[in-house]
């Protein structure tokens, strides 16, 4: 499989799975509706998992930009490689945020809060303040990047190592996700936020562009803190 499709078809599966939870349980009339943050957290790092084993074999499974950067900023990736992988997780994301929207069309209507329906898709803020949810997201995609270098050395039974990513997006999602919703990765908020932006979703409201650049810019430069601690100290 040619890495760039893989890189979409893996991102397109996490979001598909990531953002389904998410619609489960917050849009009306569900049978998950309701399930709780930690449903969201445990449903997020299987997404992970299994888009890590569906497409690591071709491309690396990189599924996120701020993972890609910070690869090529500390010479563990092709710089010539990065705008392409770039631009097919922000498609996949796209493409899977689409068929969430697919899946759960008669739930949007049913759902009053424009607020509730743009969660789906994209992240927000418990407390808006900028520059800490700048930090947020920064410290959290540090720690994601960091944790996946050090993962990547340790020797684990064949074929788990995807299994241990799942549980540390977990973890971060359990620890360091209630401020800002986790993003930890640019096309997972990005790719769907434009796909809010466009799509007939019955009732919805802003994309809330101003927030947009927050999981964006925070998980880029905590990605390559992340990579750049790690080379630092090991």
């Amino acid at each position: 499989m040619n890495p760039y499709l893989g890189e979409f078809l893996g991102t397109l599966l996490l979001v598909l799975l990531g953002e389904g939870v998410v619609a489960g349980v917050v849009l009306k009339d569900t049978k998950a509706e309701n399930a709780g943050w930690l449903t969201i957290c445990i449903a997020w790092g299987l997404a992970v998992t299994l888009g890590i084993y569906a497409v690591g074999e071709f491309s690396g499974a990189h599924l996120n930009p701020a993972i890609t950067i910070a690869l090529a900023a500390i010479g563990d990736f092709e710089w010539s490689m990065v705008a392409g992988y770039c631009m097919a997780q922000l498609g996949g994301a796209f493409v899977g945020a689409i068929l969430v929207w697919l899946f759960y069309l008669p739930h949007w209507k049913a759902t009053p809060d424009a607020g509730t329906k743009l969660s789906v898709f994209s992240t927000a803020p418990a407390i808006r303040h900028p520059l800490s949810n700048v930090l947020s997201e920064l410290i959290a995609t540090a720690i994601l990047v960091f944790a996946i270098l050090f993962i990547g050395v340790n020797e684990f039974t064949q074929g788990l190592k995807p299994l241990i990513v799942g549980l540390l997006v977990v973890s971060i999602g359990l620890s360091l996700g209630g401020t800002t919703g986790f993003a930890i990765n640019p096309a997972r908020d990005l790719g769907p936020r434009m796909a809010h932006a466009i799509l007939p979703i019955a009732g919805k409201g802003s994309s809330d562009w101003s927030y947009a650049w927050v999981p964006v810019m925070g998980p880029i430069a905590g990605g390559i803190l992340g990579a750049v601690l790690y080379k630092l100290i090991f």
